[in-house]
Parts: C-alpha cells; structure tokens; sequence
C-alpha cells in the first residue's frame, strides 16, 4: 500500500510516519507541505518524496492519505482527497465547523473512500481493557464519568483562532468526549461549560471545564487544558473514572512509563514501556482499508466529538447550558 502525508504541521505526522514505517508492505510514498523547509526535512528523515502542493500529490498513485494539515484547513483537503479516490485518516479534531465536517463525511460517503478520524485513545490497551470490562457488566449501568486531559501549550499556529478553531477547549476535548461516547454508547445531549485564559498571555483558551449529560442519563464532567508547564516530565495525560451501579473502575492511559533522568534534556521525562497507540490506530487503519473494514473510529465520531467543543465554546459564551438533542 502506497501512502501519503499531506502537511506535517501537526506534531503527530511524526509519530504516524514513524508507524507507516514500521509497517510490513506499507511504503511512505510522498509528503507534501506548503512549508517547504519543513516538508523537506521530514520527506528527507522519513526516506520519501517531497512535493509542496497537496493536489500534486493526490494526482498520484496512492491508496490513502494521512492529514495533519492545520485545523482550519481539515475539510479541504479531505474532500479534495475523497474526491481523488483516495482514503482518508484525518487528524483531530475532524473540522472547526459542524457544516465543514459533515461535508467530509458525505465527501467520503459519495467517492466509496474510508474516513478515520485519528483518536489513538481508542487503541490504547488500558483504554480498550476498560471498555471491555464494561461491556462485560463489571461496573454495572454507567451513572457518571469524569475525565482529564491535560497537557502542555503547543504554540505555534494551535494559539491561532483561525488555524486552529480554538484552544486547549478545542485541543484536548474531543479526546476524551470520544472515549465517554464510546463508553455510555449514547450521544451528549447537553452541555454546560467555563472556559477562560488562566495559564498564558494570550488571545485565546487554555483551561475549560465541562460538564455533561448524555442521552442515556449518564453524567460527566471533563478537564480540558493546557495546564502542564514546559518542565513536566511528559506532554500531559489522558485519565477516566467512571462510576456504575456495581463498582467504579478508573483508567490512566499513559500510567505505563518509566522516568528517565535526562541531562541533555534537562528534566526527568516518562518514557513509555506499554504499547503504542498512535503505531496501533496508524495499524488499524490500513487494516480497514485493505479488509474493507469500517474504522474503528469513523468520520462522524469525530464529528460529534468536535460537536461537543463547539457547544462548550457557545455555553462559555452565553453563560447557558447547550442543547444539543
């Protein structure tokens, strides 16, 4: 299978490249960046081809693309994908406006291609282990969640409000907004939310607090920010806790580390020793494209996560509870 990278403006095209490397009968065909020092340096480390404009890259023969373009520019691209044939695995979140991502939904829809939305959570083991004892009945019936995911300021264009649709409330919601989906199999119908600048000097979100009542009745509360300063021995965390009718079961996805006391980089930092979620999402979806499988996180996923940090932004807003359904 033939694969390309379309902008490495989003962190995560790193570890995706490193994964489609490691990948038996999976070749990194092309990267294409409109920052040309940048596309050809990761087109250099990664051993492919390098071409600026993404249309040129689609013009050629691949089977899918991986998207980690800015926010704002998610919807573009994914059609103009979906439309050269080819499937998709979009970085989150899917799109900064509903109507933006439900064109890419029915982009993919129409061209018979494949939309993952790039949730790794999902694969995570200790993530996946939770939801297996849920499904088991271990906890009983979902009453509550509450769930984090703080991390450290990225800068660059995710503190631009339109590149990036906005903050950490944006950033580091719909992680989390997907897992508690996944868990209460049930829609949010309602949102409640605080969101403000309280870390940094600048325009735009960096903490919020949210909270949730699903369809089914379950309740949540969820912690998105970019809390966790540049000298914190990883980028942040990804916790849940989720209270049932026969017992309370929590989960620290990234619990799996070791500390390593670095003199080069001039702090302790945690080194992961579990498995790698972004390598088993990058796995499952060139499995699904190869078995004609459904993505295990599929477009709409992400869309009714980002529906959710939409409605928290409109509540902050507003002052008022969001309806959603």
């Amino acid at each position: 299978m033939k694969i390309g990278i379309l902008s490495f403006a989003h962190m995560h095209a790193y570890s995706y490249a490193t994964a489609l490397r490691r990948l038996p009968g999976v070749e990194l065909a092309v990267v294409a960046d409109e920052e040309e020092e940048r596309g050809l340096a990761a087109a250099q480390q990664f051993g492919t081809v390098y071409v600026q404009d993404y249309q040129d890259a689609l013009a050629q023969d691949l089977d899918a693309v991986i998207i980690c373009s800015e926010n704002s520019r998610h919807a573009e691209m994914v059609v103009a994908a979906a439309e050269a044939g080819k499937h998709v695995l979009c970085e989150k979140p899917i799109a900064t406006r509903m109507g933006d991502g439900q064109r890419m939904i029915d982009a993919c829809q129409k061209a018979g291609v494949k939309l993952q939305t790039a949730f790794p959570m999902r694969f995570n083991t200790p993530i996946q282990h939770v939801k297996h004892q849920l499904e088991a009945g271990a906890v009983g019936r979902i009453l509550a969640m509450n769930g984090t995911n703080r991390g450290q300021n990225p800068g660059g264009w995710f503190i631009d409000q339109q590149r990036s649709g906005g903050g950490a409330v944006m950033d580091h919601t719909v992680h989390v907004i997907d897992l508690m989906r996944w868990y209460a199999q049930s829609e949010v119908r309602e949102v409640y939310a605080e969101v403000d600048t309280r870390f940094y000097d600048m325009p735009i979100d960096d903490c919020g607090l949210l909270t949730l009542e699903f369809e089914n009745g379950v309740i949540a509360a969820h912690d998105p920010s970019w809390s966790r300063p540049k000298s914190y021995p990883t980028w942040g965390d990804v916790t849940l806790e989720v209270v049932g009718t026969q017992g309370v079961t929590r989960v620290d996805a990234f619990a799996q580390h070791l500390v390593h006391y670095s003199q080069q980089a001039g702090k302790p930092l945690y080194l992961g020793w579990g498995n790698d979620p972004d390598m088993q999402m990058v796995e499952g979806f060139i499995s699904c494209v190869r078995e004609d499988n459904q993505p295990l996180a599929s477009g709409e996923d992400g869309l009714r996560a980002t529906e959710v940090a939409l409605a928290a932004y409109e509540s902050a807003r507003t002052g008022r509870p969001v309806r959603l359904r």
